[in-house]
């Protein structure tokens, strides 16, 4: 027998996919795309301008956050529902009729789905390496940090292996796995926080250790020994849980056999679907208008959870007017207002393909596309079930961040005045606020209608929500910000160059106010027309390809031609 011939025929099948290819070819891509701009701004750049020492510590500090948050996703979207996928469809029962152990299925996994998020990190590291060469940045800082890139990596893989080895929803799965990575590495600085202001000590890393960002962190310090303890810890944290993996994989593939009265009165059922009056009134209230709209609907858990974050935010929003918290304070509420709004992103996006996933799974798309129902009805339909589910928690949540936003905007301008530059009046932070409301509220609608498309067209519901936020979100964020980029360049031109000319100095108070202007108009009006073009494309086909995609998508696949006989 072959040594590991999971991991063998895993590896194969992993090299001969598109997807290894062009991610990494499109990370290598994004980094040149990045250094070139980077390396250019150092030649164009005026006497007096920044340094191509900062600019080389600039460009690789930008791309090593990229990259850790690119090896965070990897759990996520590669390892989350590789094994529940299985469970699903009755294939991981199969393997272990044979000799195969748990260790054989799990590594074979994990080295599958770590290949392309290996291929895209090599394709970065060489423009890495030139930032050694610009200056800012020394060999043993280089190095550690591509450790630490690796071990972010390998931690996020390990995570999402064991999740998916006790889960069998692919939403479920991914929303664990969120959870699993975001209290790993914010729950443990956090009690160590707590545990020093206790008893009045200074913070000393016990639980932090594990944080593969700690890690990261911990790896630009010179002769700093945190970093491998950390670099072993969170080692060691991930080997545990792929351990976890191994040995819960074999005993929890099978699908429990229970009564469905116990099922129904159960505390999982009640959490998923409500109680018997809730039921009811939903099934009365929506099966006559649309029963596709009631079947999108049943599930309420979804909605659950946007109300949960919805509430925390509004809980801190309260908090702090109350508390009257110092001005300063006010300027962290963008990061974790951004932070929030992402987690909304990956819902939406995650929630608007789900159902023609699942429909698609159990055969039950086949069965509609079989009925009078036009294609437009069934699209407005899952349309009107995310309208049902997040329209309100998320109002909620961009009227209280409007407000937010505003008094941060506020607390920026009076450091900016603190500092001896020009503040931004009230009405470009009201202004910059609306901006950045309109273009959140635009970007949900269009992440639902092209989730909506890809949820049609993907195989699984984790292909479906990496390709929508990535398509929507992502790539456009590249390119929106190499525009407003050049034309900050145009500008800085515009003051740099006359005065150089003259001999005097640049007139650097109107450059001030004129770059968040033009950045906030150019990112404002670039992003909604994105938005509109996703979303206007996406609607148009659902409505004239829906048959055809699930003609295309339910066909049986062709035999082999025949062979012809020899003579």
């Amino acid at each position: 027998m072959t040594f590991q011939p999971i991991v063998a025929r895993e590896l194969r099948v992993a090299a001969r996919k598109r997807s290894t290819f062009w991610l990494r070819v499109v990370a290598a891509l994004v980094a040149m795309v990045i250094a070139s701009g980077f390396l250019l701004l150092s030649l164009v750049s005026p006497v007096g301008g920044p340094s191509t020492t900062s600019l080389g510590k600039a460009l690789f500090t930008l791309l090593t956050w990229l990259s850790l948050g690119v090896a965070l996703c990897a759990g996520l979207f590669f390892t989350s529902d590789c094994l529940s996928e299985e469970k699903r469809e009755g294939t991981l029962g199969f393997l272990f009729l044979t000799d195969l152990r748990g260790y054989d299925v799990v590594l074979g996994k994990l080295l599958a789905t770590s290949l392309r998020g290996a291929f895209a990190l090599l394709a970065v590291f060489p423009i890495l390496a030139m930032t050694m060469l610009m200056g800012g940045v020394a060999g043993p800082e280089f190095w550690k940090t591509v450790l630490a890139l690796l071990n972010a990596l390998v931690f996020s893989l390990a995570g999402g292996l064991f999740v998916s080895s006790v889960s069998r929803d692919s939403q479920r799965a991914m929303a664990a796995t969120l959870c699993l990575l975001l209290f790993v590495m914010a729950g443990g600085p956090i009690v160590d926080v707590c545990v020093a202001g206790a008893n009045r000590n200074a913070f000393r890393p016990f639980m932090t250790l594990a944080s593969p960002a700690y890690v990261f962190v911990t790896a630009g310090r010179w002769s700093d020994m945190a970093f491998w303890s950390a670099l072993l810890t969170s080692q060691a944290t991930a080997g545990l849980l792929l351990s976890a993996a191994c040995a819960l994989t074999p005993r929890t593939w099978q699908e429990k056999a229970t009564k469905t009265l116990a099922t129904r009165t159960g505390w999982s059922y009640w959490w998923r679907y409500g109680g018997e009056k809730r039921r009811l009134k939903l099934r009365r209230k929506l099966m006559d208008s649309s029963p596709i709209l009631w079947l999108a609907c049943r599930e309420r858990w979804q909605s659950l959870a946007a109300w949960t974050m919805t509430l925390l935010v509004v809980g801190l929003f309260i908090y702090a007017l109350l508390a009257q918290v110092p001005t300063e304070a006010w300027m962290a509420w963008s990061y974790l207002g951004g932070g929030l709004t992402l987690m909304f992103y990956l819902a939406v996006a995650s929630q608007a393909g789900r159902f023609f996933i699942e429909a698609r799974r159990s055969g039950l798309v086949e069965l509609l596309s079989a009925t009078p129902l036009p294609a437009p009805e069934l699209a407005r339909s899952q349309w009107r079930a995310l309208l049902r589910l997040f329209a309100l928690p998320v109002a909620l949540f961009l009227g209280v961040g409007l407000i937010a936003g505003m008094l941060s905007q506020a607390a920026w301008g009076g450091l900016m005045s603190g500092a001896g530059g020009a503040a931004p009046g009230l009405a470009f932070s009201f202004a910059t606020a609306v901006s950045h409301t309109v273009v959140n509220a635009a970007n949900l609608i269009a992440l639902s209608w092209f989730g909506m498309w890809m949820g049609l067209t993907s195989r699984n519901a984790n292909l479906a929500t990496l390709k929508t936020l990535l398509f929507v979100q992502v790539i456009p964020w590249f390119i929106i910000v190499f525009a407003s980029s050049a034309a900050f360049g145009l500008l800085m031109f515009k003051f740099m160059v006359p005065s150089a000319v003259k001999g005097t100095a640049p007139n650097t108070t109107n450059l001030m106010l004129w770059y968040p202007l033009i950045t906030t108009a150019v990112t404002g009006v670039l992003s909604l027309g994105k938005d509109v073009v996703f979303a206007v494309w996406a609607r148009r086909k659902l409505y004239s390809d829906f048959r055809e995609r699930v003609l295309t998508g339910s066909s049986p696949p062709r035999p082999p031609p025949a062979l012809a006989n020899p003579r």
